[in-house]
């Protein structure tokens, strides 16, 4: 019977196979591969956590906003004063994350988003002014834009190249894990409580539970930039993106397919107005996406690879589209569930590949800028697009803005594959690697990074 391995917390990674001290290789079908490591398997539990407190925390301040305003459009202001943060500093926060310690940065914006959680408490157990609320939570977006590139390029601190898939897929569900339980327990605290303060509680205990475990985890050593400090070096993150087609088409694809496909942002409105299923069913319908995206997690990481990356990509982001506008146009508690588990479930492939496609094509250097674009162009659409819904459904109503964003995600579908054909024939996702890299330092004008599969490679 062969010996099983005990993992001490650090141990050295053969930087080709992932494997401890060449005792042990932790690729393979099996699908565990990344969490065979200590350091990500605390990092993923750490964030978890971390993660239930905010997704009860963002819970708890859509339902609470709704209650004392009932209007739409403030559901989208919450999305605006999220977003406008990441415009101003996700950029600055991208050039940080490469010239110094990524986990240094982890601490100081997860120390500030807990800060921004007790005043949230504060301002909810005072009935402090509305503009209170919004101030937080331009506060908790500045430190989230913070901490976005160092969180993303962390992460290739703590696994070998070979398992970046495998990472980003664990990652995903983990989210989609908290995604899951953070509104079900935020929708039922509500309901026996009615106590927001007591979620943004649970919020600020959550992030120090994720300190501690920065505090705790020894990641490999991190390849710094040492460019010049200068407007050049702030801008290389969107010179290299907009040089790489794969990168850029695939982020283009999800930044407008997200920000015209908001939904989620009307839960509140529909759980109360609509579907009227109060607290706990908006739970449920907050809940619901991210179970979807679990089960496509856990099934898309029991596969060694995505076979048609580019196939898969359009067909995740269709059936996005498809998704929104049958939630969008349903009546019924049950069917619009299921409408928002397949929205989440063809969500969570588009967000894997793209995850995946960022760390294996770019850089080390340029992973926290890059990072920083991505947060530009794809986490902020989320906030953005909050913002859209919110106003197109206090001009037009809910039905019309949330099926008008779905069909404006499928006519994304279609211009992305017209502007980029080439993206249609991506092959497998485990075998895409760059041809050649971007020199920081010499570069004046970045060579394009071409994909390649392993095919591609046996023919030249």
């Amino acid at each position: 019977m062969p010996r099983r391995w005990r993992f001490p917390f650090v141990r050295p990674l053969d930087k080709r196979t992932g494997a401890a001290n060449g005792q042990i290789d932790l690729t393979g079908p099996n699908g565990w591969g990344a969490l065979r490591l200590p350091t990500f398997r605390l990092f993923v539990l750490g964030s978890l956590l971390s993660n239930v407190g905010n997704q009860m925390r963002t819970t708890t301040v859509g339902w609470e906003v709704y209650e004392r305003t009932g209007s739409a459009f403030h559901l989208g202001l919450i999305g605006l004063a999220m977003a406008a943060p990441v415009l101003l500093l996700a950029l600055p926060a991208g050039v940080l994350a490469d010239r110094y310690s990524r986990r240094v940065i982890l601490l100081i914006a997860m120390s500030g988003l807990a800060i921004c959680g007790v005043g949230l408490a504060i301002a909810s157990a005072t009935s402090a002014p509305l503009w209170c609320t919004y101030l937080l939570l331009m506060f908790t977006g500045a430190f989230r834009a913070l901490g976005w590139p160092a969180l993303s390029a962390y992460v290739t601190q703590l696994v070998p190249p070979v398992l970046f898939a495998n990472a980003a897929t664990w990652r995903s569900i983990a989210f989609q894990t908290a995604a899951t339980v953070g509104p079900l327990l935020g929708g039922v605290v509500i309901a026996a409580t009615e106590s927001p303060p007591v979620i943004y509680a649970i919020d600020v205990a959550t992030s120090f539970v994720f300190i501690v475990c920065l505090f705790v985890i020894k990641p490999q050593a991190q390849k710094k930039s040492r460019g010049v400090r200068s407007w050049h070096s702030l801008v290389e993150g969107v010179t290299f993106v907009r040089n790489q087609p794969i990168i850029l088409s695939t982020i283009t694809l999800d930044m407008v397919a997200v920000l015209f496909g908001g939904a989620t942002a009307l839960l509140p409105l529909y759980a109360k107005d609509v579907l009227l299923v109060g607290p706990t069913g908006y739970g449920w319908l907050r809940a619901m996406p991210s179970l979807g995206a679990i089960f496509t997690g856990l099934w898309l990481a029991r596969r060694t690879s995505i076979r048609r990356t580019g196939i898969t990509l359009f067909l995740s982001v269709a059936a996005f589209g498809l998704a929104t506008i049958v939630f969008g146009a349903s009546k019924s508690f049950s069917l619009s569930l299921g409408a928002l588990f397949v929205l989440g479930a063809a969500d969570s492939i588009s967000v894997i590949i793209r995850s995946t496609l960022l760390q294996v094509l770019t850089p080390d250097e340029l992973r926290g800028r890059v990072a920083s674009v991505n947060a530009i162009f794809v986490n902020t659409s989320n906030e953005i697009g909050e913002f859209e819904s919110g106003v197109a459904a206090s001009i037009f109503g809910p039905i019309i803005a949330v099926c008008g964003g779905g069909v404006m995600t499928l006519v994304t579908v279609f211009a992305v594959a017209k502007k980029w054909p080439s993206l249609l024939h991506l092959g497998p996702l485990g075998d895409i690697e760059p041809v050649e890299t971007f020199d920081v330092n010499t570069a004046k004008q970045p060579v394009e990074t071409i994909a390649v599969t392993a095919e591609s490679r046996d023919s030249r």
